[in-house]
């Protein structure tokens, strides 16, 4: 079955709500049980987001058929450097690698983004102009920037599943659950400057322990200029061919001791027990292509009627709010300067989802997806009658029940995320407000206290980039959405027969939560003080109200069904590998680290059009349009191109910019690294295809595509552009090739 061409990693899949002693023997049994399959396609064994230690066996076994001459020893060892040890989770949510001795770390120019946007201004517009340091001294400090490494992966299902039994309720086998992870964690062995975490995979059937090192100390060292790094910028978002120099460079700083700590002048760049060399070979079509990094979230074994769900009703609605605020911003930006600058992170955050979801819902509807499950789940059904499954017998008639029911309070749940949580600002404001009020209910002065230091600080950061102005039509336009389309029975009474325009006017016209100066002063004084000249400022009066319903209303009811749903697809998930015994599963993305591996192939997204392999810097200059935001080109790069001065970066007298792979991709993995068969970095993960971003929830290897930077355009733009040869010289350049 096409659905299904997936991976199954085998320990521990088929524990539902067992005791241990059950699982261990169901777990041996199902090893016995299968065999590898015989490959009949490299389509077959392509997607999938593996767990790095455990690739022994089949894992290794495809990607040497796919070209692989590395051993996975080499991908993931505890005891000897491996490739793990260069992959670092950025800001906690990217990816990113050390390319060098010195604890050079290379990342996509969209996660440094806001970075950049931080220590820009006016004068000094890093966005605009790029920022190159050209000695240690020059790189920029960055407060709150981690970079996490992992240590070592344990598996600790039976020490998270102690105590749990099946005649449980699903309530309390969580609960139990969860203090155990607790007690798990706090046990874990582990050096003082480390730390762990605990996860779960196969839909909470199997749990695994990560011990990490957290950097705290970690500097911008080097950025293109948004002409480059962000070309094409949102039309060109999710789109090939693309021709984006999405790139980013920083540093890790580490103690005396080449350990974590957080930012001193007299820390040293970090010594990495592995850092990646860099191949200035380029690829060829069905090159291997293995990606490392830390996938967000993916949910590739939803029943059909949940992907149904998803692209017919959750994803309509939040389109069309996004589609709204950044009509309104873009029109702003496009006509000060300043406004540009303090909305360039959040504009490129709304609208990447945005387009995100666009694609997503295309794809599903383009391969047939839904379809496609259907006919699975009518062979699923087949084979438990026949076999009598007693227990598998209502898992799909308790998914269309349970998504039935959750699909209203979804949807309101949606309306209130991205419109009074995400999108208006000012609303987002009143809501860390109402935290502040609800903290002092519960816990009174103290508690108050501490919570408002927090509030404060956060506001600080969020009026740096923020404008009323830009603000009010915003809050107008979605809260005309909400109170329309939202669904009636979770609208609060506020939002009933209300003229926005009116009310705007007002709030922004006498709220004191519309900057950082009035906040400030408003939120100052003893609780009771505070809360009460809360209460009667107007924003906070109407955000109060919307708050009031999500926790009182919306989101009891949607926990209490999304639990529900969440114990019948874990229950599901045991299901699909008992019925199919020789199909293979991998675990969904959790951002935890992953590796996935293809091959450098083009694609048919049409009929009569096909996609080749790799774009170069001649479709940059094709696609520039001088002055304007997204395709204005430096003059700099234009003349590097007239002059074919690519140095030893460029391939029979064109500059190799963008590469096309089959890896399975998602968020989080933007930044991960993109390595040969013999460990070497060739690329940057960077973005999908716009066909392909329905991989979270179908992958189809012959329609999803992800795209990267090639290395040789990072390096030209540092060498050649930038004239950063002190950061090339750090790197060791390799020619696996030759």
């Amino acid at each position: 079955m096409k659905y299904i061409k997936l991976y199954l990693i085998i320990a521990l899949l088929t524990i539902s709500c067992k005791t241990v002693q059950e699982t261990t023997k169901e777990t041996a049994q199902v090893v016995e049980q299968i065999a590898t399959p015989v490959v009949q396609d490299t389509r077959d064994i392509q997607g999938g987001m593996w767990i790095p230690s455990l690739l022994e066996g089949m894992n290794a076994d495809e990607m040497e058929q796919l070209g692989m001459k590395m051993s996975v020893k080499d991908i993931y060892d505890v005891n000897n450097s491996s490739l793990k040890d260069a992959i670092a989770h950025f800001g906690g949510g990217c990816t990113s690698e050390i390319i060098s001795p010195n604890g050079l770390l290379l990342t996509n120019h969209h996660c440094g983004y806001g970075v950049i946007q931080s220590h820009s201004s006016v004068e000094n517009d890093y966005l605009k102009d790029g920022f190159w340091a050209m000695n240690y001294s020059e790189e920029l400090p960055n407060e709150s920037l981690t970079a996490t490494f992992i240590k070592r992966i344990d598996d600790v299902t039976t020490l998270v599943f102690e105590g749990v039994t099946n005649d449980m309720d699903e309530a309390s086998k969580m609960k139990l659950i969860n203090q155990n992870i607790l007690k798990v964690n706090k046990a874990a062995q582990k050096e003082e400057w480390q730390d762990s975490y605990i996860r779960s995979f196969f839909k909470g059937n199997q749990y695994l322990l990560f011990v990490t090192e957290v950097f705290k100390d970690v500097r911008l060292v080097g950025a293109p200029p948004t002409a480059i790094g962000k070309f094409g910028a949102d039309t060109d978002n999710w789109m090939w061919p693309r021709h984006t120099g999405d790139f980013s460079l920083f540093r890790v700083y580490a103690d005396a001791n080449n350990r974590p700590a957080a930012y001193s002048k007299d820390n040293k760049p970090y010594n990495p027990n592995h850092y990646l060399p860099i191949s200035l070979d380029g690829v060829e079509e069905n090159d291997f292509t293995l990606v490392f990094g830390f996938p967000g979230r993916t949910n590739e074994y939803l029943p059909a009627v949940g992907v149904d769900q998803i692209v017919n009703v959750l994803n309509p609605a939040k389109i069309e709010i996004r589609e709204n605020a950044l009509k309104i911003v873009d029109s702003y930006m496009r006509k000060d300067d300043a406004i540009k600058i303090k909305y360039a992170s959040k504009f490129a955050s709304i609208a990447n989802y945005w387009k995100k979801w666009i694609g997503e819902s295309q794809g599903i509807k383009q391969t047939n997806a839904i379809a496609k499950k259907q006919e699975l789940e009518k062979e699923f059904s087949k084979i438990v009658e026949a076999k009598d499954l007693v227990g598998y017998k209502t898992l799909l008639s308790d998914f269309e029940k349970l998504y039935k029911e959750i699909e209203s309070v979804s949807l309101a749940r949606d309306y209130w995320i991205e419109i009074a949580y995400r999108n208006v600002e000012l609303l987002g404001i009143t809501f860390n407000a109402y935290q502040l009020e609800q903290i002092f209910l519960r816990g009174g002065e103290a508690a108050f206290v501490n919570r408002r230091d927090a509030v404060l600080n956060s506001l600080e950061g969020k009026f740096k980039n923020y404008s009323a102005e830009v603000d009010k039509p915003v809050f107008e336009k979605l809260v005309q959405l909400y109170a329309d389309k939202s669904p009636k029975e979770y609208l609060p009474s506020n939002m009933v027969g209300v003229n926005f325009t009116e009310l705007a006017n007002e709030i922004y016209a006498t709220s004191k939560l519309t900057s950082l100066e009035s906040a400030t002063e408003l939120l100052t004084g003893s609780a009771e003080e505070v809360i009460k000249r809360l209460n009667a400022d107007k924003a906070y009066q109407f955000g109060k109200e919307l708050h009031t319903i999500f926790y009182t209303k919306i989101e009891p009811k949607f926990q209490q069904l999304n639990l529900e749903i969440e114990a019948v697809q874990k229950q599901y998930m045991k299901a699909l590998m008992d019925v199919f015994p020789n199909e293979r599963f991998y675990p969904d993305a959790n951002s935890t680290l992953r590796v996935n591996y293809g091959l450098v192939q083009g694609y048919e997204p049409k009929d009569g059009v096909y996609y080749t392999t790799q774009t170069f810097l001649k479709g940059v200059m094709e696609k520039y349009v001088p002055g304007d935001y997204e395709f204005d080109v430096p003059q700099k790069l234009q003349d590097l191109y007239n002059s074919k001065d690519y140095g030893q970066y460029g391939e029979n007298g064109k500059m190799p910019v963008n590469i096309l792979s089959t890896n399975h991709m998602t968020g989080g993995n933007s930044g991960s690294p993109v390595v040969d068969a013999n460990g070497n970095l060739i690329g940057l993960a960077f973005d999908t295809t716009w066909e392909g971003t329905m991989s979270d929830l179908y992958f189809d290897a012959d329609i999803v595509r992800s795209i990267m930077v090639d290395i040789r355009y990072v390096l030209f733009i540092i060498d050649k552009y930038a004239g950063a040869k002190n950061l090339i010289e750090e790197m060791t350049i390799v020619h696996p090739k030759k």
